[in-house]
């Protein structure tokens, strides 16, 4: 593929990677609602659709971080071959990441939908639960801040899009990259894990939009 369309078919996988993800958070949230175990799975028997489209969902955004993977490694692979492949490679995994929950969901969906024989102990079907529900997704997003951080820094060294956005991209990245580990160390909680979320955000959705309208700006030599 040329340039120009490496960069459309990223800008069009960022949009609809933000557009699949917040409502697969949603449904989610809403199908796992409960202030025990039990309750939790009770939640989930009854939205029962809610959970089958939120794991669709997933794997949709699933493909556009793989999308995203090939397509910027693409557009930036002559700035620094071997930055651009680690970035694909953590780009990949965080697609892999998130796929691999879903399986687990789809289980918990039928342990708690399960009625006569195969209905299962109330003590081990609440272990599972928590076992599935407090799967860590930090895993899957800090491999996704490490792969943007360093997609961001190849467009800014290439000059690809505008330098405020490219830096803007380099900073909020690496805020979250820096920032979940803490999380998962509990050093860092409450309003601020939300909050380093917005530079990021405010980047991929411009980004985006640059990418489907102006593209990625090549190299002095190279052919779009």
């Amino acid at each position: 593929m040329t340039r120009t369309t490496n960069a459309r078919i990223a800008g069009v996988a960022y949009l609809l990677y933000i557009a699949v993800a917040y409502p697969s958070m949603v449904l989610s949230n809403r199908a796992t609602a409960g202030a025990s175990m039990a309750a939790k799975l009770a939640s989930i028997a009854q939205h029962a659709a809610d959970v089958r489209l939120a794991v669709v969902l997933s794997m949709l955004g699933g493909m556009c971080a793989l999308a995203l993977a090939v397509t910027l490694y693409a557009i930036t692979r002559d700035q620094d071959r071997d930055l651009a492949m680690l970035g694909f490679a953590c780009r990949v995994t965080e697609g892999a990441t998130g796929a691999a929950s879903l399986p687990l969901m789809l289980g918990l969906l039928s342990l708690a939908t399960a009625t006569g024989a195969n209905a299962p102990n109330a003590a081990a079907a609440e272990a599972v639960t928590a076992f599935v529900l407090n799967q860590p997704w930090l895993i899957g997003a800090t491999f996704f801040a490490v792969g943007s951080t360093i997609f961001s820094w190849l467009l800014l060294r290439g000059r690809m899009v505008p330098v405020w956005l490219a830096w803007l991209g380099v900073i909020g990245s690496a805020l979250i990259a820096v920032g979940l580990p803490l999380e998962l160390l509990d050093v860092l909680g409450g309003l601020p894990t939300q909050l380093i979320w917005i530079p990021v955000a405010v980047f991929e959705l411009v980004l985006a939009v640059w990418l489907i309208v102006k593209g990625a700006a090549a190299p002095p030599g190279e052919t779009q």
